[in-house]
């Protein structure tokens, strides 16, 4: 059976996306224009697959007890538009038409604040291996809706917008495999 189409509504929401709300995010800038995308990887525990981790810091639910790495981050609040499984599953934890908070200190073109005009995508993944052919398939169908709704110019690296602070997607990412 065929997958669905990704279509992106009105109020920013992919149709095929499961949605978890973060209450971390706030207003774009007015009149801003949505016209970058930026790909991140992470994974919760550090370099573990499929557990709730990455869902619990985007709503801030992380407990510091499940895991030494949690109490160094568990008071952070950060989220990101879009989360893609290593099965190719979507969690969407903010509208587009909203401000995730996934990018922190950044420029891109001389332009500051990048969370202000993009939209962020976490890849289930690390600096350390190499991302699934699933997650690929979904990134791009991803990239092609949110293009079609978006006047998205601009597919970049969290590592090209924060180059002395991040290195994600990391070595790994096989950035021809997207368009």
């Amino acid at each position: 059976m065929p997958k669905p189409t990704l279509r992106i509504n009105s109020a920013g929401y992919v149709n095929v996306a499961t949605q978890v709300a973060s209450p971390n995010f706030d207003a774009r800038p007015e009149n801003c224009v949505i016209d970058m995308i930026v790909i991140h990887n992470i994974s919760l525990p550090p370099n573990e697959y499929g557990g709730g981790g990455v869902a619990q810091l985007f709503t801030n639910t992380l407990n510091p007890a499940e895991h030494p790495y949690y109490t160094e981050i568990y008071t952070r609040k950060v989220s990101s538009h879009f989360f893609i499984r290593r099965d190719g599953e979507i969690i969407q934890f903010v509208s587009c038409l909203q401000r995730a908070w996934h990018a922190g200190i950044s420029s891109w073109q001389g332009r500051e604040r990048c969370n202000d005009f993009s939209v962020g995508i976490e890849l289930e993944g690390s600096d350390f291996e190499a991302f699934e052919t699933t997650q690929y398939k979904t990134l791009q169908s991803l990239i092609n809706c949110l293009k079609k709704a978006y006047a998205i110019q601009h597919v970049v690296g969290h590592s090209d917008i924060a180059p002395n602070r991040k290195t994600d997607p990391g070595p790994y990412f096989e950035w021809q495999k997207i368009k």
